[in-house]
């Protein structure tokens, strides 16, 4: 039994289940995001899944349930609607309105497909679950995906761990076997439907669509001996290792979709390959989906709250004071529990985000870690000054 199971967060006999819906009405709601219950429990699981794929292929033995089974037979039948609903012929190029069609229908048959992964005494569950799923595949109105989405799907995912469905065991899978999946299936959404970005932030967003392959995907290239992070542009790199590094499958994708040098088109991205080691990458990508995803408000407010993931203050944390290290050491579901969350919580104001210059010598990837890194030497290759690795724990990033 995990530590969440064992905690007194939910008791199923107790507990009223509630459809989610929005809270965050104003920038200054943020403030009571920053420091809820959600935020915590959103961020400690998202470290927590970070910590259990560090060192880990896509390939790797580990377990995989019949849940996670079924949770992934839930992503393949969605994918299978994309064939049966075709785009159709209009006169704009983007915002495919047959993305309208699979949406309604996830909507309709959504609780059927979640049903599959619930026990029959936790049918109550149904609705507020369906809703994160629903919204995790994209906008109905707008026909668009951005990392909101994407953070609604880890939140679907996050409310299985915390009413007893999903376990500590199936950690590893839910990244690699589970977000894997669920990353094709977006991909060919946004393909398919030509979905725009979310609120994309053109060549200073670290990608059009997703970040957390790139979170992850770091922790799993964490002490690769071969693969350095200024490797990862290079084309025999990610074609030779995309099947088993959630990160170089992304590169292998951008590298797809867009044309002309990769420094000019995924200029974040390319900042990346400058900095010393994975070890660095993954702290200053914590920093960086706290600032630049769970940090705004443009983002947020779209979240929504429902029974599982609410608004109300977070409990006090236990630890006062930890490093990235020992904080990493004592994750595993701790991040759920409402007696113990070893991350700090973020006091500075959700206002306090770097700017975007495009005259800046140091990319916004750089500000997260600490650090300026040259733009390139003569032979166009990055170039990075070497410094202490950031501490996650002390970072206030909203």
């Amino acid at each position: 039994m995990d530590r969440l199971s064992e905690s007194s967060a939910f008791d199923v006999s107790t507990h009223t289940f509630t459809v989610p819906e929005k809270q965050l009405k104003s920038p200054e709601d943020m403030l009571h995001w920053s420091t809820s219950q959600a935020y915590s429990n959103i961020v400690g699981f998202v470290l927590t899944l970070n910590e259990a794929v560090k060192n880990k292929k896509i390939s790797d033995e580990y377990p995989v349930s019949e849940i996670t089974r079924n949770v992934m037979g839930i992503l393949e039948t969605i994918e299978k609607w994309i064939d049966e609903i075709p785009p159709v012929d209009q006169p704009q190029r983007f915002g495919n309105k047959a993305f309208r069609t699979l949406f309604g229908r996830l909507k309709e048959r959504g609780p059927d497909l979640v049903k599959r992964v619930l026990p029959p005494e936790l049918e109550g569950a149904v609705p507020e679950l369906c809703t994160y799923l629903v919204e995790s595949v994209g906008n109905e109105t707008r026909i668009d995906y951005g990392t909101g989405h994407e953070l609604a799907f880890v939140a679907f995912l996050c409310c299985a761990c915390k009413i007893g469905v999903l376990h500590e065991e199936d950690y590893p899978a839910l990244v690699l076997k589970v977000f894997d999946r669920y990353l094709n299936l977006v991909r060919r959404l946004q393909m398919t439907y030509r979905m725009e970005p979310a609120g994309s932030q053109g060549v200073w967003s670290l990608d059009d669509f997703q970040f957390l392959p790139f979170l992850w995907g770091s922790a799993q290239l964490y002490d690769h001996a071969r693969i350095k992070p200024k490797s990862f542009p290079e084309e025999d790199i990610y074609n030779s290792f995309y099947k088993d590094y959630l990160f170089l499958a992304a590169i292998k994708y951008i590298n797809q979709v867009k044309t002309g040098p990769f420094a000019e088109h995924s200029n974040q991205l390319w900042g990346i390959s400058g900095v010393a080691s994975w070890h660095k990458v993954n702290s200053g990508l914590v920093k960086m989906y706290k600032a630049e995803v769970l940090g705004k408000f443009p983002v947020m407010q779209h979240f929504l709250f429902g029974s599982l993931l609410t608004l109300q203050p977070s409990p006090p944390r236990i630890f006062t004071s930890v490093s990235t290290e020992s904080s990493e050491s004592q994750t595993p579901m701790q991040c759920l529990t409402p007696k113990a969350t070893p991350f700090a919580t973020p006091s500075n104001s959700h206002n306090m985000l770097p700017s975007h210059n495009a005259a800046a010598a140091a990319s916004l990837f750089q500000t997260h870690l600490g650090r300026q890194v040259a733009t390139s030497k003569s032979d166009g290759t990055p170039s990075a000054e070497d410094s202490t690795s950031p501490d996650i724990s002390s970072q206030g990033s909203i």
